[in-house]
């Protein structure tokens, strides 16, 4: 059987052109989705044309019983050597000051407590200690946690932010099971997820202020993201990996 790659919020941007790419790659692909089935059965579509097996699988990272229906979804295609931690969240852009806990709990849950849960489920049949033959689990993190997101979406930030160092403890914590654990940190990257926190002209206005003028791919995205979970990347635990053309770099 074919090893296994999980990309969660895989229907759409960087998890869709890591999907593509990660079957492109050899790996059998869950592409998991939260309600747009269509585009999920899109990225599916264009994976088996290419001669790969992928399936799309729905589920809310947000809810533990969906992250756990997932993973034995995954379960029927083979052995899970990948994970790809990218569903996550933006709410529209506010201050700090005008934050309910409605929202803070919204975007935590998805864009932390998912992820850690989908870590959780990932270790479980990667460990060596458990039985199984190890594996890479890929975080996304933002430029944001780096930039802090003031005067927008600090809320965001601090959930990647979080996601760093949740990279860091976790790779720790499993390097001696035959798991990896690594993250990228993308800039500004031309997806859908700004119309989604109701910017959809964000990064065109954005284009002519970042170092490169122009804005990132999710393919760039995702070609870091298929290194890192690769064997060449094997000495790369722990590591988190800009790709923000220079934006998130500290003087």
């Amino acid at each position: 059987m074919p090893d296994v790659m999980i990309v969660t919020g895989g229907s759409r941007g960087i998890g869709a052109a890591t999907a593509i790419l990660g079957a492109k790659a050899g790996y059998a692909v869950v592409v998991n989705y939260a309600s747009n089935r269509d585009a999920a059965d899109d990225v599916v579509a264009t994976i088996e044309a290419d001669g790969g097996t992928a399936i799309a699988v729905k589920g809310d990272v947000g809810v533990e019983a969906d992250i756990v229906a997932i993973f034995k979804a995954a379960d029927e295609l083979g052995a899970l050597k990948a994970l790809v931690n990218n569903a996550g969240i933006v709410a529209e852009a506010a201050d700090v000051a005008d934050y309910d806990l409605a929202r803070l709990e919204r975007i935590f849950r998805i864009n932390v407590i998912g992820s850690f849960l989908c870590a959780r489920e990932a270790v479980k049949r990667m460990s060596t200690k458990r039985g199984g033959a190890g594996g890479a689990i890929v975080n996304l993190s933002s430029a944001a946690a780096k930039l802090g997101a003031g005067g927008s979406r600090v809320d965001y930030a601090a959930t990647k932010g979080a996601i760093d160092t949740f990279t860091v403890g976790l790779a720790k914590e499993v390097a001696g099971e035959g798991i990896s654990v690594t993250a990228v940190r993308p800039g500004i990257i031309e997806t859908d997820i700004h119309a989604s926190g109701g910017e959809p002209g964000r990064v065109a206005e954005m284009a002519a202020s970042l170092p490169l003028k122009r804005p990132g791919t999710a393919e760039e995205v995702a070609r870091a993201i298929l290194w890192l979970a690769s064997d060449e990347a094997s000495y790369s635990t722990g590591a988190i990996l800009d790709v923000s053309g220079a934006r998130a770099i500290l003087p």
